[in-house]
């Protein structure tokens, strides 16, 4: 490493993010990407991985925390019966902490002074993320560019982020006619901004990652049964098939599947 002090930026290989990278360099930080594997859909980590390095990132780190996810986290949520307004998953408010715990686990061991992330200043990540790097790193400083006026007078909008891209050579998907954002894990994949914003406008059908459209879905049920102990499920089999599982991340990964196959767990919330 350089003179350079250390920030550890929580990277997705987004618009935001790559942006945030870039920019950490103007600023002149010597900048360390971490990806974690929460069991994103679709999710390219090495092509990620590529793309941080040419863009600057001195390291990156991708780590798989999806196992620590189902059990110390998603579990308990099992347990608690959780959710929001009795129907909302938690799957963003619960994968933050264990991100934010890892994150910490690598700005400690690089000897970085500060963590990044690409929240904005007006949601409940920048809170989640930063209240758990400070209960494990007390003394690490947070660099939330959406909360800095010199970041966010920059960039008004996406619009701007894509032109920021544009002039430093940082390939994107997003384009200003489709800018709406995901999140995605093992829990769930949500989608906000754009045309979403329209309570009137359907989501499209690709949005749709982790189910099937229950139109063409099998009209042959699948049975499962779920042994539980202590309010947590400790094996799941199916009676038709006999496939069986018993460890937390494979019984987990298999209801999803069985589920999304027949199309369960769609919803749409619209926070107006």
């Amino acid at each position: 490493m350089s003179g350079k002090e250390t920030v550890v930026l929580a990277y997705s290989g987004g618009l935001d993010t790559s942006c945030i990278l870039v920019w950490l360099q103007e600023k002149g930080y010597d900048v360390i990407c971490f990806m974690a594997d929460v069991g994103q859909v679709g999710e390219d980590f090495e092509a990620a991985r590529e793309k941080a390095l040419k863009l600057g990132a001195k390291k990156v780190f991708i780590n798989d925390l999806r196992k620590e996810f189902v059990e110390d986290f998603i579990w308990p949520g099992v347990q608690a019966n959780a959710l929001y307004e009795d129907r909302y998953q938690l799957g963003t408010s619960f994968a933050r902490p264990v991100i934010a715990k890892e994150q910490v686990k690598i700005a400690m061991a690089e000897g970085a002074q500060y963590i990044s992330h690409g929240a904005t200043g007006k949601g409940n990540d920048q809170i989640r993320f930063e209240l758990s790097c400070y209960a494990l790193y007390p003394k690490v400083k947070v660099i939330a560019p959406w909360r800095i006026p010199e970041f966010f007078e920059r960039f008004k909008g996406r619009t701007d982020l894509m032109e920021y891209a544009k002039e430093h050579n940082i390939p994107v998907s997003a384009t200003p006619k489709s800018p709406w954002s995901m999140d995605a894990n093992l829990m769930h994949v949500s989608f906000e901004a754009g045309i979403l914003e329209d309570p009137k406008a359907e989501a499209s059908a690709d949005m749709y990652m982790m189910t099937k459209d229950p139109m063409t879905s099998p009209d042959k049920p699948d049975i499962l049964e779920i042994e539980f102990k202590s309010g947590l499920p400790i094996r799941v089999k199916n009676v038709g098939d006999g496939t069986e599982k018993t460890e937390a991340l494979d019984l987990y990964l298999y209801c999803n599947d069985i589920a999304g196959k027949h199309g369960v767990g769609r919803d749409r919330k619209s926070v107006v």
